[in-house]
C-alpha cells in the first residue's frame, strides 16, 4: 500500500468555536513523507502535527510556539486519519480550525470531493509493541498490541443525561464515517458563562454543540446517537493520535480521557523505543493492515 494524498485542492469556510470569527481553511496535496502540516497563512508560519508541537490541551488540541498557534485541529486530524491520508497542508487565516457542525463530517465531506492520490513511496504505520499507559487518579488511557485494533472508550459524567456511556469502534473509513464521523462536541450550560469570561467559546452554537442542562438536551433537534458524547470522545482520540504521524497497529482504551492524557500517552509511547515499531507495508504486513483499515 501506497501512501496517500490529496487528488485536488478543496476549501471551506467555518466559524471558530472559541473566538467566533469566519475562518478560511484550504486543504492542499503535499509530496510523500511530508506529513500533515498546518499553515498560517496570515502570518506565514507553518507547524507540523507531532506532539512536540503541541502547546496546549486544556479545551481543545493545540499546536504552536512563542510566535503564534493553532487551535482545535483534532477533528480534522480525526478525518484525515479516517481517509488514510499520510501528507497534507492544512491552509488557515486564524488561530483556530472551524468547528463546523462540531463533529468532523464536514471536513468526511471535504476529503471526499478532494479525493486521494497515491504516492510512489510505500505507506508507514506504527505497530504497538507492548502496553503503554497513563492514569491521573481512575482516569487513564492505554495502548496496547493487538491484531485486531479497536478503540474502546468510558466515559463517566455526573449528570444524569449522559452519566455512564461505553462504546467499541473497529477500524473502517466506512464504520468511521456511519458511527464516529457525525458525533458532536458537547458542553455543559453552567460551564458558558466562565468560558465566556476567558473570551473563549464566543462561536459556541446550538449549530456546533450539543448543550447540556442538568435534565435535557436544549439543541431542539435532540441527539444523533443516544451514546453519541462518548462517540464524539472517540472521535477526539482518533484526531489527537494521529499526532504520532501514522496511523496505530493497536488498542486504545479509555475511562474518562481527555486531550490532555492523550498528549500524554504520546509523549510516553515516543519515549519509550521499545513500545512500538514503525512498519513499511509489505507483503508480509499488508494483508492485515488491509482487513483492519480497508
Amino acid at each position: 500500500m501506497k501512501q496517500l494524498t490529496l487528488a485536488k485542492v478543496v476549501s471551506g469556510t467555518g466559524i471558530g468555536l472559541h473566538k467566533g470569527e469566519p475562518i478560511e481553511i484550504i486543504l492542499e496535496p503535499l509530496e510523500a513523507n511530508s506529513g500533515i502540516v498546518f499553515f498560517r497563512s496570515d502570518l506565514n508560519i507553518s507547524y507540523e502535527a507531532k506532539p512536540q508541537n503541541v502547546i496546549n490541551t486544556k479545551l481543545a488540541t493545540v499546536i504552536g510556539d512563542e510566535r503564534a498557534y493553532i487551535s482545535t485541529i483534532e477533528h480534522l486530524m480525526s478525518a484525515i486519519n479516517a481517509y488514510g491520508i499520510d501528507n497534507v497542508r492544512i491552509v488557515l487565516n486564524s488561530n483556530e480550525a472551524p468547528v463546523m457542525d462540531g463533529s468532523s463530517i464536514s471536513f468526511c465531506m471535504m476529503l471526499d470531493e478532494a479525493g486521494v492520490r497515491e504516492l510512489e513511496m510505500p505507506k508507514k504505520i506504527m505497530v504497538i509493541k507492548k502496553v503503554i499507559e497513563v492514569r491521573d487518579g481512575d482516569k487513564f488511557v492505554r495502548l496496547s498490541p493487538t491484531k485486531e485494533p479497536k478503540i474502546n472508550y468510558t466515559i463517566k459524567f455526573d449528570n444524569a443525561l449522559i452519566g455512564k456511556q461505553s462504546y467499541c469502534f473497529e477500524f473502517s473509513k466506512k464504520n468511521y464515517i456511519e458511527n464516529i464521523a457525525r458525533a458532536r462536541t458537547f458542553g455543559f450550560l453552567k460551564d458558558v458563562q466562565a468560558l465566556r469570561a476567558m473570551n473563549l467559546g464566543l462561536g459556541g452554537s446550538l449549530e456546533n454543540t450539543i448543550v447540556v442542562d442538568e435534565n435535557r438536551i436544549l439543541n431542539p433537534e435532540g441527539l444523533r446517537f443516544k451514546d453519541e458524547f462518548v462517540r464524539h470522545k472517540i472521535l477526539d482520540a482518533i484526531g489527537d493520535l494521529t499526532l504520532l504521524g501514522y496511523r496505530i497497529y493497536g488498542d486504545y482504551t479509555s475511562y474518562a480521557g481527555s486531550h490532555h492524557l492523550n498528549h500524554l500517552l504520546t509523549k510516553e509511547l515516543l519515549k519509550d523505543k521499545q513500545s512500538y515499531e514503525i512498519v513499511t507495508l509489505e507483503n508480509s504486513f499488508e494483508k492485515a493492515y488491509e482487513k483492519v483499515f480497508a
